[in-house]
C-alpha cells in the first residue's frame, strides 16, 4: 500500500522559474504478506494408512496416474481425479497421502496431511483388508481426524473395504459390518481387481448428493 505522496516540481513553480527540477519524496509504503488457502479440493477425499491401496482405487475410477509401489509413502501430495457419470455429471476425487498413528501430533508430516481432509465435503475411509484386523484403522484413522478438528470424523462418510480379493477377505468383512453397525456404510472393493467398483460410484454419488446442501 502506497504512503502519501510528497510534493512535485509543480509545487516549486515561480514566475522565474517555470519548470523547477526539484520534487519531495513521498512517505514509504506499507507492506502486506496474505496467505491464500484453498477451502474446498474435492467432492470426495480417500483417506487411509499408507498401502491402503486408495491411490489404486483413484486410478482404476478416473483418469488420474498418481504413483503406486508395494511400499509405503508413495503419495506425498494429494491427486484429484474426475469421475465421470452416464448423466454427464461428475464428482472430484482426492487421494490423499497416508496418515501415520500420531498425525494430529504432525508425525509423518501429519498436519500437513490433515489439512487436506478439512477440504473435502465427503470422506471416504479406505481399510486394508489384508491386515489382521482391518476396523482398528478405521478407530485410528476417527481418532486422528478427532484430535486434529473436533468433528472432523463425523463428517458424511462411508468405509471401503478394499483388497477383497485377498484371502480371508469375506470373513473380515462379516466381522468389520458387525463392529461398524449402522454409523456407517461398509462398501466391499478391490481396487486392483474392480470388484464393485461400479456400485461403489453408484453410493459415493447418493452420499454426495444427500449431503451437499
Amino acid at each position: 500500500m502506497g504512503g502519501a505522496g510528497g510534493k512535485g516540481n509543480n509545487h516549486f513553480r515561480t514566475s522565474v522559474r517555470q519548470a523547477p527540477e526539484i520534487a519531495e519524496c513521498g512517505a514509504e509504503g506499507e507492506k502486506f504478506n496474505y496467505t491464500l488457502e484453498l477451502r474446498t479440493m474435492a467432492d470426495v477425499g480417500l483417506i487411509g494408512f499408507p498401502n491402503a491401496g486408495k491411490s489404486t482405487l483413484l486410478t482404476a475410477i478416473s483418469r488420474a496416474r498418481p504413483k503406486i509401489a508395494s511400499y509405503p509413502f508413495t503419495t506425498l501430495r494429494p491427486h484429484l481425479g474426475m469421475v465421470q457419470y452416464s448423466d454427464l455429471s461428475q464428482l472430484a476425487v482426492a487421494d490423499l497421502p497416508g496418515l501415520l498413528p500420531g498425525a494430529h501430533r504432525n508425525h509423518g508430516l501429519g498436519i500437513s496431511f490433515l489439512r487436506h481432509v478439512e477440504r473435502c465435503s465427503v470422506l471416504l475411509f479406505v481399510l486394508d483388508m489384508d491386515q489382521e484386523e482391518p476396523w482398528d484403522q478405521l478407530e485410528q484413522l476417527k481418532y486422528e481426524l478427532e484430535m486434529y478438528k473436533e468433528g472432523l470424523s463425523r463428517r458424511p462418510a462411508a468405509v471401503l473395504a478394499n483388497k477383497m480379493d485377498v484371502e480371508e477377505s469375506g470373513d473380515k468383512l462379516s466381522k468389520l459390518v458387525e463392529m461398524v453397525g449402522e454409523e456407517l456404510e461398509v462398501i466391499p472393493v478391490s481396487g486392483r481387481t474392480g470388484i464393485n467398483l461400479a456400485s461403489m460410484l453408484v453410493r459415493i454419488k447418493m452420499l454426495h448428493e444427500k449431503f451437499k446442501d
